[in-house]
């Protein structure tokens, strides 16, 4: 089915939409020009709760199924912790659910290289769709980013 643009928020009927509201956003400004599916490594769950370091150019996921932990795209070489005020900050839709299906945008240069990622996200009790991160990445090569969902 296609987004639902009628209402407040975009919503969605299923992950694959993610991938659409992507595309359709541009994220930094960048066509999104190929989208992967987040998927649970250890269980192939695809419903996960999502957490923003502080600044906010970081998620990870923590599949619901089995509670394994993952950092998203190249999260792991730059987290940031934070001290108690200031630390992970729990993505949370505006119904009060934080249970998501997630996806990752990128956006290619033209010799293959990653110049921009997303967080595509899907609300699983509402259909809402966001973008709650997104950023430039600065270095190459970057390709291996796209098994990073």
């Amino acid at each position: 089915m296609a987004i639902d643009i009628s209402g407040e928020w975009w919503r969605g009927d299923s992950a694959d939409d993610v991938a659409d509201y992507l595309e359709e956003l541009a994220p930094g400004g960048y066509p999104v020009h190929q989208v992967a599916r987040s998927v649970c490594a250890s269980c192939s769950g695809d419903v996960f709760t999502i957490e923003l370091d502080p600044s906010a150019v970081c998620a990870r996921r923590t599949c619901v199924s089995c509670g394994a932990v993952a950092y998203m795209l190249d999260s792991d070489q730059y987290w940031m912790d934070g001290d108690e005020e200031d630390g992970p900050e729990s993505v949370v839709c505006s119904c009060g659910s934080d249970r998501f299906e997630s996806a990752a945008g990128f956006s290619l240069m033209d010799d293959g290289e990653v110049r921009w990622v997303s967080v595509g996200i899907r609300c699983v009790q509402d259909g809402i769709l966001g973008c709650p991160a997104d950023w430039k990445i600065r270095y190459g090569p970057s390709r291996h980013l796209l098994d990073l969902a």
